[in-house]
């Protein structure tokens, strides 16, 4: 199974995002405390976009408790890692996958992160910014993981359920 974690998200705007490409892409979201929002208020429900629902998400009081829960392989994002995702297999593993996201304002802490400096990796850019934003680089790194597995059973056309995937010829 393939997990997205967000350590200490701030930006309730970004967690409503991720839970909608977290339901997009059938990925369970861990959140790990402390938010800096409420997951009740309007704008996390606002930027999910009605599919909250269709989301499953765990909340833990700090990393300790989210690493006793849950044995896989990590990758976290970071903007001092020394790898690009596509070096990383993700397809291989028959354990599950956690790609571990840090808070808008100050990431993962070294702390965290020392122990995995292989698994540390970075989106490529330029020298003119710092980082993407975190929902962006979470659909990012979803997709990634994804394109390496064959997109497992995500539809690669719009389902019946919708408007079917000869739409465009009607």
């Amino acid at each position: 199974m393939n997990n997205i974690v967000l350590y200490h998200p701030e930006i309730p705007q970004n967690t409503g995002n991720i839970m909608r490409t977290c339901a997009a892409v059938d990925m369970k979201l861990h959140l790990i405390k402390p938010l800096g929002f409420d997951l009740d208020i309007k704008k996390v429900r606002r930027s999910a976009a009605n599919y909250m629902e269709q989301v499953t998400y765990e909340v833990y009081e700090n990393f300790e408790d989210f690493e006793s829960k849950n044995k896989g392989d990590y990758y976290f994002i970071t903007r001092y890692g020394q790898s690009a995702p596509d070096q990383m297999d993700f397809k291989s593993s028959d354990k599950d996958t956690y790609v571990i996201f840090g808070s808008e304002s100050s990431g993962i802490p070294k702390e965290i992160l020392r122990p995995h400096l292989d698994k540390c990796l970075r989106l490529p850019m330029t020298d003119k910014v710092r980082s993407l934003n975190l929902s962006n680089t979470v659909a990012v790194l979803a997709y990634e993981v994804l394109r390496q597995q064959g997109y497992n059973d995500l539809f690669t056309h719009e389902p019946e359920s919708l408007k079917g995937k000869d739409w465009l010829l009607k």
